[in-house]
């Protein structure tokens, strides 16, 4: 009998775990960002965002382009991922931090953001090359040579309290 109730606990120990581990994070948007992210101490990462060709990416596309899932991809953080990850981020916001440092509902409190080991457990994302090269490449009807040293100057957005 307690043979039976051990591996019942166990089964549901692991089924709980799983269930933790499998979770989906899901998508804010930037107004979320904004809350801690647009400090002047902290850089006004957001600022820097709000004025960037990210976040003006809709308003490049025309009418139809904006309909267009193969625009939509690239222009469109919440455009471009599975509907059922969206919290309160909309297609409007273009391209939003998360489309660069992946889904912020588990990362974004401020308790996690202190602490580099459990915001990368929690989704954040340290974009490279390669996030970038998932727009930023010769699918593009519009692509232009990208070379992510410079472009990534253009959109540095650093914390100055983290240097």
């Amino acid at each position: 009998m307690n043979y039976k109730k051990l591996m019942f606990l166990l089964g549901m120990a692991v089924f709980l775990c799983s269930a933790v581990i499998a979770q989906d994070f899901k998508y804010v948007g930037a107004a979320k960002c904004k809350m801690c992210h647009n400090k002047a101490t902290k850089g006004e990462q957001y600022n820097k965002w709000a004025a960037s060709p990210h976040a003006k990416a809709m308003s490049v596309l025309s009418a139809e382009e904006a309909k267009d899932p193969k625009c939509l991809k690239c222009h469109s953080t919440a455009a471009s991922v599975d509907p059922s990850l969206i919290a309160t981020i909309t297609v409007k916001e273009g391209v939003s931090c998360e489309s660069c440092h992946g889904p912020g509902s588990a990362y974004k409190s401020s308790a996690v953001m202190k602490n580099a080991e459990l915001r990368a457990s929690k989704g954040l994302i340290m974009p490279d090359e390669k996030v970038c090269k998932k727009c930023h490449n010769e699918e593009s009807p519009h692509y232009k040579e990208f070379n992510f040293a410079e472009y990534a100057a253009k959109i540095a957005h650093s914390d100055p309290t983290k240097k």
